[in-house]
């Protein structure tokens, strides 16, 4: 059966899901973080989207991006996780795939519910009961948005 289309609209950004195939872990280490966190200001460079919220998890990541052109959201999240594909296989000696199926996108305009989505995905940690305090994982865009800790990736809405 044939995948349906993603939904593509001017004006909005997108929840942005990749999962390890068979739920399987995709990062196991800091480095294995650090790739992916500088993959994605690559790409971020590359497509000049925002990005305003991010988590990576141990077998999967959210990301909420605003693309400059809506038909450039694939091409910025497919060559991010092939990108990381081919690291990752290199660096552990596997074949195939890391991810499961392709990305989920999932439409958010940009109101107060972008803000609730923002929340929702660096709150993972503490709901996966990895920590405590969102504030004490590295691996989210909390930090950055919340202290103030730079690390060049994160935008800040400015349409609210």
């Amino acid at each position: 059966m044939p995948r349906g289309a993603r939904i593509i609209l001017d004006n909005s950004c997108y929840h942005i899901i990749a999962r390890g195939n068979q739920k399987q872990d995709v990062f196991f280490d800091v480095y294995d973080h650090e790739k992916y966190l500088q993959l994605l200001k690559k790409y971020k460079n590359k497509y000049r989207f925002k990005l305003y919220g991010y988590c990576l998890m141990s077998n999967h990541i959210h990301m909420i991006m605003d693309p400059r052109e809506p038909s450039e959201l694939s091409k910025a999240a497919h060559g991010i996780s092939l990108s990381y594909s081919i690291w990752f296989n290199a660096k552990y000696g596997k074949v195939g795939h890391l991810w499961q199926d392709r990305f989920k996108s999932m439409v958010i305009q940009k109101d107060e519910y972008l803000i609730g989505c923002i929340n929702y995905i660096e709150a993972n940690p503490v709901r996966a009961k990895i920590v405590n305090n969102p504030l004490h994982y590295p691996w989210s865009s909390y930090k950055e948005r919340i202290v103030g800790t730079e690390n060049g990736l994160l935008d800040l809405p400015n349409f609210l």
